[in-house]
Formats: structure tokens, sequence, C-alpha cells
């Protein structure tokens, strides 16, 4: 099965979802605890809430299976991205702490790395080839790496998560002028609190093409799941919610487009 959702767009702007897939290996969906088994830690419509960028002509990646397989937003070699509390390439944990899989039902090496093989590398491949084909068309690129989780994780963070969650790997991955259009986005509106660079300042994807010097600009977008769903299960899509919020995300889009020249 592809690993992966592709669709192309016209614009230079390609919007990775990592961590909305639900697809399991024989191996893990065998191995999952009982805890695990919901997919707890899945980033729940976000597909859904984003759709809309497909309308106004940017490619789309969405990877086809749950981050309990491997994930697709840390490192091949599983070095951690933060010093805090977090999970791996290959989930042993989920966010709460609980094990993800029961006693000796982990998957094994070879398994995990015919994960690496068939999951992980075609993901990134296509990362890497669609940012290629932008920066030629274009001249330029945009990486936009939507991601979301629950507003209260104890394990992970202290209280109520800010409910956008802006990522540049410290101003790493894009410009500082890019940086001040996302934050005027966000200060222009009233219903949402928001950080950059806060507890979440992008994963591997941000940080592995996010490479301004190269006209290769990438931004992650961490939301707080109250703000369009429900968040226990089974995580109902909350309509008028999610309304309210693209906004939000459209004016972000717009604005990244607009600041964004070669």
């Amino acid at each position: 099965m592809n690993p992966f959702y592709f669709s192309q767009g016209s614009l230079p702007l390609l919007v990775s979802i990592p961590h909305a897939g639900t697809e399991l290996t024989p191996e893990v969906d065998a191995g999952l605890s009982e805890a695990a088994r919901g997919l707890p830690d899945t980033d729940w419509h976000i597909p859904l809430l984003y759709d809309f960028v497909r309308d106004l002509g940017a490619s789309v990646l969405i990877g086809r299976y749950s981050r309990f397989v491997v994930d697709l937003n840390r490192p091949p070699d599983n070095q951690p991205l933060y010093t805090t509390a977090t999970t791996g390439l290959f989930p042993e944990t989920l966010f709460d702490g609980t094990p993800t899989f029961a006693p000796g039902k982990t998957p094994d090496a070879t398994a995990r790395q015919s994960y690496i093989d068939q999951i992980w590398q075609p993901y990134h491949q296509q990362i890497q080839q669609e940012l290629a084909r932008l920066k030629q068309q274009h001249g330029y690129a945009l990486l936009f790496d939507a991601h979301s989780i629950a507003s209260e994780i104890p394990r992970l963070f202290e209280g109520r998560l800010p409910d956008i969650n802006i990522g540049t790997n410290d101003g790493a991955s894009c410009t500082p002028e890019m940086s001040a259009a996302i934050k005027a986005v966000c200060a222009a509106q009233h219903d949402y609190s928001w950080v950059l660079n806060g507890r979440f300042k992008g994963g591997y994807i941000t940080r592995a093409y996010g490479q301004p010097q190269q006209q290769i600009e990438a931004v992650q977008l961490e939301l707080a799941q109250l703000n369009y769903m429900d968040e226990t299960p089974p995580y109902a899509w909350q309509q008028v919610r999610a309304a309210e919020l693209q906004k939000v995300l459209k004016a972000m889009i717009h604005t990244m487009l607009a600041q964004a020249r070669p």
C-alpha cells in the first residue's frame, strides 16, 4: 500500500500532514496495548481542517500509517528533538506515559527497519521531490507542517497548551520577515492564545527542510485539538468550532504566501 496520499498543486506551498494516519502493520496491530488500540495520539481530522488549501492550489502530503508504526516527524537515527519528555521514531509510550505495546509484543528490529524503508523514507522522498519541483518552478518553496495535540497532557507540558503553537526551530527554518508576518496574523485576532517557539519548536520535518538561505521556508503549526474537535473518544469533529479556527488558518496561509518571495 502506498504509505501516503499526495495531491500536487500550483502554488509554491506544500502542506505536510504526517500524523493523521491510522493504518497499522500486522505486527503493530497485534502488539498494541489496550490503551493504545484507539490510537489516542493521532492528529485527528487535520486533513479535513486543512482541506481548504487544496482549493487554494497547495500541494498536500498526508501520511497513511499511524505514528505507532513509525513517526514521520522524527529523525531516522531516533535522536531526541527535545530535552523534555517526548516520543521517538518508534513510540514506546503514549503521550501520557502509558506503554504503547503489550509486554513482549513490541515489533522487532527487522520489522522496524522495514517501516523506515517502506514508510518513512518514501514520505520524506516525496517532500524532497516536491520542494525541489516547487523551487524550480517558482524560485522558492514553502513547507507548512500541520499538527494537533490534546490541550492538556501533564507529562509533556504544564497546564493548558496555547491554542496555536508556531514552530520555526527558533527562527532557523524561515526568515525573520516570515516569522513577523505570522506573528502579526496571530496578534490581530483575539479568540485564540498563541506562542512562537514555545513547547513545540518544530519537529524533524521543519528542522530538516527549512532552509531559508536556499529559498525554502518551513513552519510547523501545532493546534490544541479542543478548538475543532472533542478531545475524548470518539474524537468527534466539531464543525462550528472548526469553521472559526479555519478563519485564522486561512489568514496565516495567505500571509505566508504573500510574504514569501524568491
